[in-house]
């Protein structure tokens, strides 16, 4: 059977020039995203060129439009805004204007434009390129240009990326610069906290998102907020009662703080403004609450960017490039998003249209109609937050009597916090006695299991590590005493959070059913690890945390040699024998090579590498960055591959070395990781509930079919239950790791962005997908 995969060596970007801008309002990431289409598209042989100061250096023309080399992007992946410029342009707005950008392009051939922007950016983009053959039989008529040239440029081609903290645009479930500006709203959040919690005060926070919620929507998930006011979902009548009786009832709990987020665009059912002033007097007026109002304005739009969106516009730039390197004179103009975990290619004017629906839903007060045209993942984000927010005692179980264990396995990982608190939250809502067993397997045969209540995981969310405890106990040998501590505490279902000492925990736990009936309950794993190597999951609670760390630290590292001569830095990563930290975290801080166990590489790779960076470094580059993993050889260690570099760089670089250890796995938790922990739990803890009635006969739970013991993973688009046994062919026990693993198709971006001649399989990319109409129930994705 041939082969019909496509490689990028097949496409060719010969005689093609590509026109770079970021337009709108700057957004974390943009300069991530202008890198890798400079660089990529550089690789495939086209010019790229930089339009500076958005659509008005279009207009201008002049030196706002340059052409970019290679080293024109070094370290400006780190790089918070947009180094290239941005400006909101009026006379783009005009034909004049667009007549001049036209020809300014045309002078410079080029005819393929990549535009980072919001909405409006964007639509600009889509009417330009449809006006552009009569713009351009305008600049023949006026004698501006030649008819020969206006037939060679006859089609403009245009892909977009959203860049937008706001998250507003339909049709990717994230923009890059949001994941950061959630960074700056969290720190924020966390520091709040600890001021709030010393004087017993409320206090009301504005974040930004114009007409959409979701900054104020996740950033209340991810610090388990009070009380939230989105613009798509106004608060029902009588709210302001509502929110002061449970602001009152938490301080009553012992809670000594409370947080509401308000989102800047947030309305009442009226569509009138709510705004941080009219909570402030409404909490002081009916509870005499100490209450503080902060608006964070341009800080969420400042700083460095997050793993997330570096790796995220990282993709997207490349996707980005080989759309119009493979577009023909029929494509519509096409927008590169993310859908789960893939990187997809979207109408523009599809989302375009979509996204001003939201608007026109909100204005017509169709506002649950509002909240699906934003999308699954915004759907969920709410149905989450009212599920942990309000203790509901109207359920299905009033008091279903059922008993739920939860409990942490493995190392720690930051996130673990906030899946047992809405595990719990969860499981109390569902009308279950929730217990929590402190230090995984070894407290639960030792009996350390207690019930656990609603205000007991109040403010887990932002803690680091485990607070229940975790330990790397298997239970094969304790599970006749883990089997009597099921039945002394009456246990019906078990959750377990962890890593992969978690995943054989479970499948030990199966295995033992046939001997004791205590096990014969509805059993789910979750997975938290800072290595990501869980079969069944793209992702685990944890690994988010752990990139940043590595990011953060080599920037810093990078920064520390500024100044000084040409140097390399050697840097090792956590994983065990999974290569995810070091490939992506060598993604995310624009490193020349990582080294891992599952490419196998030999000393003719490193001294390749070696001579790569050697080469590198006689232009105007003045560093470099080599990770390795901590398990990737036996013999080429750290020490090994330090000191070659060392002695083949003399006289051009110098090196340093060092060992990132535990401090991956500290520190407080990313706000994906407390998101995707919170979302992940609270869905296996609705399983659970479903399962416990269908295992419920004659007074019993009996559950010992194979999809009674599953894991929760994220699978490309989707999370899904997957029964552990099913699992075990996919998974290399020897070294702990899934056979096949998605993100080894990033190491060719790596490989290209640092100037290595790789082979790329794009055979994933290239098919235009069209925006799915809401349906009117669909939970599967996060």
């Amino acid at each position: 059977m041939p082969d019909s995969r496509k490689f990028i060596e097949n496409l060719s970007g010969a005689g093609k020039s590509i026109g770079v801008l970021t337009s709108g309002g700057d957004a974390q990431g943009m300069n991530a995203a202008v890198r890798a289409v400079v660089r990529m598209g550089i690789y495939v042989g086209a010019k790229v060129y930089f339009v500076h100061e958005g659509y008005q250096g279009m207009v201008d023309g002049g030196d706002n439009i340059k052409e970019a080399s290679w080293e024109s992007v070094s370290s400006m992946l780190q790089v918070g805004g947009t180094v290239i410029g941005s400006a909101r342009c009026k006379d783009f707005r005009t034909h004049e204007g667009r007549l001049r950008a036209a020809l300014n392009l045309v002078q410079r051939g080029i005819t393929n434009l990549c535009v980072i922007g919001g909405d409006g950016s964007l639509t600009g983009a889509n009417l330009f390129r449809e006006e552009w053959s009569g713009l351009l039989d305008e600049l023949v008529q006026s004698g501006q240009i030649t008819e020969e040239a206006s037939q060679t440029h006859s089609t403009l081609h245009i892909v977009g990326m959203v860049g937008s903290i706001d998250n507003d645009f339909c049709g990717t479930d994230m923009t890059i610069g949001t994941d950061s500006a959630l960074h700056r709203i969290i720190e924020v959040v966390d520091a709040i906290m600890t001021t709030a919690q010393s004087h017993q005060r409320t206090f009301v926070l504005e974040v930004m998102g114009r007409h959409c919620g979701y900054l104020a929507l996740v950033s209340a998930l991810a610090c388990g907020a009070d009380w939230v006011l989105i613009p798509e979902m106004p608060p029902k009548e009588g709210w302001e009662e509502q929110m002061c009786h449970k602001l009152s009832e938490n301080r009553a709990d012992k809670k000594r703080l409370n947080i509401i987020i308000v989102a800047e665009g947030a309305i009442d059912h009226n569509n009138k403004p709510i705004t941080t002033d009219l909570i402030k007097d409404l909490v002081v007026r009916c509870l005499g609450f100490d209450t503080r109002v902060t608006i964070l304005g341009h800080v969420q739009r400042g700083g460095t960017p997050s793993a997330f969106d570096r790796i995220l516009a990282s993709r997207m730039g490349v996707e980005a490039v080989l759309a119009l390197l493979e577009a023909s004179p029929g494509t519509p103009a096409c927008v590169v998003s993310l859908c789960g975990n893939q990187a997809v290619r979207v109408p523009l004017m599809e989302c375009v249209q979509m996204t001003q629906e939201v608007q026109k839903a909100m204005d017509e007060k169709r506002f649950e109609e509002a909240v699906k045209l934003r999308g699954r993942s915004f759907e969920n984000n709410l149905n989450t937050y009212y599920l942990l927010s309000h203790r509901k005692f109207d359920t299905e179980f009033p008091n279903s009597s059922f008993n739920v264990a939860v409990l942490n396995v493995g190392a720690p990982a930051a996130g673990m916090n906030a899946a047992v608190r809405s595990a719990i939250r969860v499981g109390i809502t569902e009308g279950h006695t929730m217990f929590a067993v402190s230090d995984g397997f070894e407290g639960f045969y030792k009996g350390q299991i207690k019930e656990i209540k609603w205000g007991d995981v109040g403010g887990w969310t932002g803690q680091g590590g485990s607070l229940l405890g975790t330990k790397r106990t298997l239970p094969a040998k304790h599970i006749d005493k883990i089997a009597e501590q099921m039945s002394i505490h009456n246990i019906n279902a078990l959750l377990v959070i962890g890593g992969f000492e978690a995943y054989l925990g479970l499948m030990e736990l199966q295995a033992a059913r046939s001997k004791h009936t205590e096990l014969c309950v509805p059993m789910v794993m979750v997975p938290a690890t800072v290595s990501n190597n869980i079969p069944g999951s793209d992702l685990s609670i944890g690994a988010d945390t752990a990139l940043n760390a590595i990011t953060d630290t080599c920037d810093r590292i990078k920064q520390s040699a500024s100044g000084t001569k040409r140097r390399v830095f050697i840097i090792e990563t956590m994983g065990g024998y999974c290569g995810y930290l070091a490939t992506v975290g060598g993604l995310a801080a624009g490193a020349d090579a990582a080294y891992i166990y599952e490419e196998p590489f030999d000393i003719r790779d490193l001294q390749s590498n070696v001579e790569h960076l050697t080469e590198k470094m006689k232009t105007s580059i003045q560093r470099g960055l080599v990770l390795r993993n901590e398990n990737c050889s036996e013999n080429y260690t750290t020490d090994f591959i330090y000191q070659l570099y060392t002695e083949e760089g003399k006289g051009v670089f110098d090196c340093r070395k060092n060992v990132l250890g535990h401090m991956q796995q500290g520190g407080a938790p990313s706000p994906f990781d407390r998101n995707f922990g919170t979302k992940i739990a609270a869905k296996a803890m609705q399983w659970i509930s479903k399962k416990l009635k269908e295992f419920y006969r004659e007074g019993r739970v009996f559950a010992n079919t194979e999809d009674s013991a599953c894991l929760l993973g994220m699978r490309r688009r989707a999370l899904v239950f997957q029964p552990v046994v099913q699992l075990k062919d996919e998974t290399d026990f020897v070294h702990r790791i899934p056979k096949e693993q998605w993100w080894l198709r990033l190491r060719p971006l790596m490989k290209i962005l640092a100037k290595y001649k790789t082979s790329y399989d794009v055979s994933d990319a290239g098919q235009l997908e069209h925006i799915v109409r809401p349906r009117a129930k669909d939970s599967s994705a996060i």
